[in-house]
């Protein structure tokens, strides 16, 4: 199927109240099924469900959507991936937008092989778990048992072990039937230069790293002897895992995130484990990376606030810093802790205990303090290009005054000092720009919100709009990109909208606005507006060219141009 074609199928095999019952108890309201909202913090049942329509939305967070939205918000996937997914379940087949064979072939063939290897990290996680609980597994359950971690959490978690054989995992790929090149491909075998393929996992701690839906894509191995090798490796990138995508633990943290409203944020795959064993199962580790924007992205379909987990040494404040800069521009809201010299999460936890656990994150300074203590131990020069970049950056209109005032307050500097980026960038949006009076461009708006207001409540009407003369009214960008994706989507339009357009959607059909059976008494108000703009316009185009042509000594014209301002005088006065 076609993409729309596949939306629409995949509403009629799967029930929102069904996905949405996995993650919460919902309980009947009259038409409605209420719950606590997964999305948030809260015990009062605020997120509610109409079976009928098919959307839920919470009078607490105002999250809204259909089972596409929250899909893809409980699970951390975007559009694209939730599609997949959900397609999946319901069995349906989703056409790639190709029409060439060769090419729809390698998309199959492709697709093929990603299950293969998914399959393979599902034998080869069961491989390695069988292996810490047989006999060759003493030595790595000793190790286990001497860093503290309980056995709920090492199952939990699906701690393995990789045995010091060469050959152990691809003797048990070869009976499998697996191919071991696709296994070397998914990064589970390492080929020797004579073409020989053998374990590359040998001796380790495996800890399986798992998609959002729950899925073995990768492995982290920790060595526990005295070898001279690496301490860590991890999966090579593969079809399946992209390293800079994914978060440790986030499947087994979400649902502590989404309760507890925040996320802590670490690094080391022990860190992680050791958190959630002390009862903070909101942790997640960033698998030896710095923090990329993808898993920014990730992190905030659970939760728009972190705490950060850092060492307390110069690398550690550096990866903080650069960590809250890439939070605060996209809006995010985060708290830096900094463990205690010669400290880790670990260390802390098991030696001094939850209570000095807590203390530190009681005592955690917000982002943007944390950057300017930072800022502080550099040069003026430095601390301004910072700030103005910071300024620069900020992804979110109303956040730029807030922290523009809170650098220049703390940093004792005035704001126009570091707000020089920030205004050739929107003089240089500017560019090209007639300018409008405040009033004219407030009038427009109103007319956009109006049209658009109807276009969501009644996409399918979409034509009728156009009789109206509707789409040529619209002069914001914003609006022109809402009605063309409406015109090109539909019903499935939300799916294909910026964040501030679907919150838009959703409000506009939401369960306190009117219900959607009058389609006809508001198109007819809608037409007396646009009739008025379009006699309004056309009077102020007359009078500008009769202007034009006053002084010119041609009568004739502006006796024509006179003419045509009294007829659309009159005809703007019949219309009223």
């Amino acid at each position: 199927m076609r993409s729309r074609d596949a939306i629409r199928a995949i509403k009629e095999k799967l029930s929102l109240v069904d996905i949405v019952r996995r993650y919460v108890e919902l309980k009947s309201n009259g038409p409605r099924l209420v719950a606590p909202c997964p999305f948030h913090q809260e015990t009062k049942p605020s997120f509610s469900v109409n079976p009928e329509q098919g959307l839920f939305y919470c009078f607490g967070c105002q999250a809204s959507g259909d089972i596409f939205d929250f899909y893809a918000r409980i699970n951390g996937l975007d559009f694209k991936e939730t599609l997949e997914h959900l397609a999946a379940e319901a069995g349906i087949s989703i056409q790639r937008g190709t029409h060439d064979t060769r090419q729809a072939g390698a998309e199959r063939h492709q697709r093929s092989a990603r299950q293969q290897m998914l399959r393979m990290y599902e034998l080869a996680a069961s491989h390695f778990a069988a292996s810490l609980r047989g006999n060759d597994g003493a030595e790595a359950r000793t190790y286990v048992e001497k860093r503290g971690l309980s056995q709920e959490i090492v199952e939990r978690f699906g701690l393995g072990w990789a045995k010091r054989d060469w050959q152990s995992l691809a003797d048990a790929m070869r009976r499998a039937g697996f191919n071991p090149s696709l296994a070397s491909e998914a990064g589970l075998l390492g080929q020797s230069g004579q073409g020989r393929f053998y374990d590359r996992f040998r001796g380790r701690l495996i800890f399986p790293i798992k998609n959002l839906s729950s899925q073995i894509i990768a492995f982290g191995g920790r060595i526990i002897g005295d070898e001279d090798e690496a301490k860590y490796i991890n999966s090579s990138d593969s079809p399946i895992y992209k390293k800079g995508d994914h978060l440790y633990g986030l499947a087994q943290a979400r649902r502590g995130i989404s309760a507890k409203g925040r996320a802590l944020l670490t690094e080391g795959y022990m860190d992680v484990l050791t958190l959630h064993q002390f009862g903070y199962d909101n942790a997640v580790g960033v698998l030896g990376t710095a923090l990329t924007p993808e898993q920014i992205k990730r992190l905030s379909g659970f939760t728009s606030h972190l705490i950060l987990l850092f060492d307390g040494d110069r690398a550690g404040r550096k990866a903080a810093l650069r960590s809250c800069e890439m939070l605060l521009t996209r809006g995010l809201s985060c708290n830096v802790v900094l463990m205690p010299e010669g400290e880790d999460i670990d260390s802390l936890l098991r030696r001094q205990g939850v209570e000095a656990f807590e203390g530190l994150l009681a005592a955690a300074p917000d982002g943007l303090r944390f950057c300017v203590d930072v800022l502080r131990a550099l040069a003026p020069r430095e601390t301004v290009e910072w700030a103005r970049n910071f300024i620069s950056h900020v992804e979110v209109p109303e956040l730029v005054s807030l922290y523009a005032s809170s650098l220049a307050q703390h940093l004792h500097l005035s704001e126009e000092v570091f707000r020089g980026g920030l205004a050739d960038r929107k003089a240089a949006d500017r560019a090209g720009k007639a300018p409008a009076s405040l009033g004219s461009r407030a009038k427009q708006n109103m007319r956009d919100v109006q049209i658009m207001m109807y276009a969501v409540r009644y996409p399918e009407r979409l034509a009728d709009l156009r009789a109206l003369g509707a789409d040529l009214a619209l002069q914001s960008a914003n609006a022109r990109q809402f009605w063309d994706i409406i015109e090109e989507w539909g019903e499935a339009a939300p799916h294909y909208l910026n964040e501030r357009q679907k919150a838009f959607w959703y409000k506009e059909r939401g369960p306190d606005k009117a219900p959607l059976d009058n389609g006809d008494k508001e198109l007819e108000s809608l037409r007396r507006n646009l009739d008025t703009y379009y006699a309004s316009t056309q009077n102020s185009s007359v009078f500008a060219a009769l202007r034009e042509n006053m002084g010119r000594g041609d009568f004739a014209a502006d006796l024509d141009y006179l003419r045509a301002l009294r007829d659309s005088l009159e005809k703007g006065h019949e219309q009223s």
